[in-house]
């Protein structure tokens, strides 16, 4: 702060003793409002401005923010449905950005006019915490196993909720290490993504994660612990957000946009395509088998940036249909298991898994145990 015109407007007036207090009083605030900032969590939208990608959460946890919200579209939260304007997450609105839910709810009116005053909101520390709320960089008590391979179940959830399905993939991820001698550990804590920790693991499970969960620092660690020959096997909702904050995750680790899933109904049974696929994974199932579950459709097929597509969907099995208006059919390559290697690292990912019996089928199961094998470094290509 610039204390100088304070000074100068007031010295003549002020005496000496008041003109101390008053600096003594203003340096200290300072030093009040830095130290907040010191242990404020360097979570990843903290200093970023109001805009149309800002997660529809962060507004609805802004008194400023909201209040533009509802002077452009009054009423439009009492028509939404109440996991839109949950503000306790794991919250909708963490994974959906505030101009793709104007536009979900029809006429989106004058939304340059809405952006532009949104801009001109200052974000207050009030803001910056209650983004950085979701964050945590607690240390979990882990006790490692003596494997010689250790898997690390991440279980950590902002957004959307599978609720039993998470319970269920956990178990089978599990059942599956003790059949193949693996170690496991089990956590929603965050704060064990750090280089030191995360080299005890030789895959990493995101299971059926939702919302953005990892600080910045977070990040780095994951992602240097993926480039440098680390796994990550991606489930279901691990790959299920309409919006990603994080580019190496969703261009990377991912390297495909979830555009929506079929709601009439949302479960259907589809016949599944064995591809032959580099890594060899699952190549026992072909040519494939039949099952029921919930379809994701990808904007673009994950073939087109460099995967290594495990098994594919054939549409003329089920009916994708539309989400919110937007259509949900990929045509013939519609990719539903794929692996893509990163560097040193390896990165797999199925979008089975949204019902909690799938996890009892053997061919998921199967797919999980080859996914995470190959993370782990076993099969080819070895990404080296």
């Amino acid at each position: 702060m610039n204390l100088t015109p304070v000074v100068t407007r007031f010295t003549k007036k002020l005496h000496r003793s008041s003109l101390k207090a008053l600096i003594g009083g203003t340096f200290a605030l300072a030093a009040a409002s830095n130290a907040f900032a010191d242990k404020m969590l360097d979570c990843p939208l903290r200093d970023e401005p109001f805009t149309l990608n800002t997660p529809f959460l962060d507004i609805l946890l802004s008194e400023d923010a909201l209040a533009v919200f509802d002077q452009y579209y009054p009423g439009a939260r009492d028509k939404m449905p109440p996991i839109f304007v949950k503000t306790e997450t794991p919250a909708f609105g963490a994974i959906i950005a505030v101009g793709v839910a104007v536009s979900m709810g029809g006429d989106p009116g004058d939304i340059d006019a809405f952006a532009a005053d949104l801009a001109k909101v200052q974000v207050t520390d009030a803001d910056r915490k209650a983004r950085c709320a979701r964050y945590s960089n607690e240390m979990p008590e882990v006790e490692l196993p003596d494997t010689d391979k250790t898997v690390l179940v991440f279980t950590k959830i902002n957004g959307f909720d599978h609720g039993p399905s998470v319970t269920a993939a956990t178990e089978a991820v599990q059942a599956l290490a003790e059949q193949q001698g693996w170690g496991v550990v089990v956590t929603d804590q965050p704060g064990i993504f750090t280089t030191k920790m995360l080299k005890n693991f030789d895959a990493v499970v995101w299971n059926n994660n939702s919302g953005d969960v990892l600080t910045l620092s977070q990040r780095k660690a994951f992602e240097k612990y993926i480039t440098n020959g680390g796994g990550f096997v991606g489930v279901h909702g691990a790959g299920g957000d309409s919006s990603y904050y994080w580019d190496f995750y969703a261009n990377e680790l991912l390297g495909a946009q979830f555009i929506g899933h079929p709601m009439e109904p949302q479960f259907q049974t589809a016949k599944l395509n064995v591809e032959a696929a580099k890594n060899g994974v699952v190549k026992d199932l072909a040519p494939g088998w039949s099952m029921k579950d919930e379809w994701y459709s990808f904007a673009e097929s994950p073939r087109n940036s460099g995967a290594d597509v495990v098994v594919t969907i054939d549409e003329s099995s089920y009916d994708p249909g539309k989400s919110f208006g937007k259509d949900l059919h990929m045509g013939e390559d519609h990719p539903i298991v794929w692996s893509r290697c990163i560097k040193d690292g390896r990165a797999f990912y199925t979008a089975i898994g949204h019902r909690k019996e799938v996890y009892n089928l053997p061919e998921p199961l199967a797919i999980l145990r080859d996914g995470i094998a190959w993370a782990m470094g076993e099969g080819n290509p070895s990404c080296k």
